[in-house]
């Protein structure tokens, strides 16, 4: 990489790897989550997560770039973790509080990425492309707030039983 637009493409292409391994890892999570609005809220979340993909892909159309150039090891790693805690939780309670946990930790890093990715497409002048890019970082946004409010709610106090 020898400039900031080297730094963006590869930026996007780590979004899309992110995107791409999370749209497999939210079945899973689904699947596993006991309460009905957590299982929504990943239900939810894997079609929006399905658009970003598609959104990374239009972007990354327009810029000419091979949006799958790069293998996000970051969320390989959170998606890892999320597994190893699903074979670990020994009740329902607990599944429920730890899969929203785990679920923020890849909330947090989409994030930060798609928050860095903005920046550099603003800052490259690409004004629209910035525009696309933080419609995905509200929408990162509004998840980890959903999550929030279902820990804060209910399901953090009832894993403490």
């Amino acid at each position: 990489m020898k400039n900031l637009e080297d730094l963006f493409e590869h930026q996007l292409q780590d979004l899309y790897s992110a995107e791409k391994q999370l749209i497999k890892a939210l079945p899973k999570m689904e699947k596993n989550a006991n309460n009905s609005k957590l299982k929504e809220a990943f239900a939810s979340h894997l079609e929006e997560t399905k658009n970003q993909k598609k959104r990374l892909e239009d972007i990354c159309d327009q810029l000419d770039i091979d949006p799958s150039g790069e293998k996000c090891k970051a969320m390989e790693g959170l998606i890892k973790e999320a597994e190893a805690f699903i074979d670990e939780a020994d009740n329902d309670k607990i599944m429920d509080a730890g899969l929203i946990a785990e679920a923020q930790r890849v909330e947090h890093y989409e994030i930060s990425g798609y928050g860095t990715a903005v920046r550099y497409a603003k800052e490259l002048g690409h004004a629209d492309i910035a525009k696309e890019l933080q419609k995905t970082l509200d929408e990162e946004y509004n998840a980890d707030n959903k999550l929030d409010k279902l820990a804060e709610g209910r399901l953090n106090k009832e894993a403490m039983a």
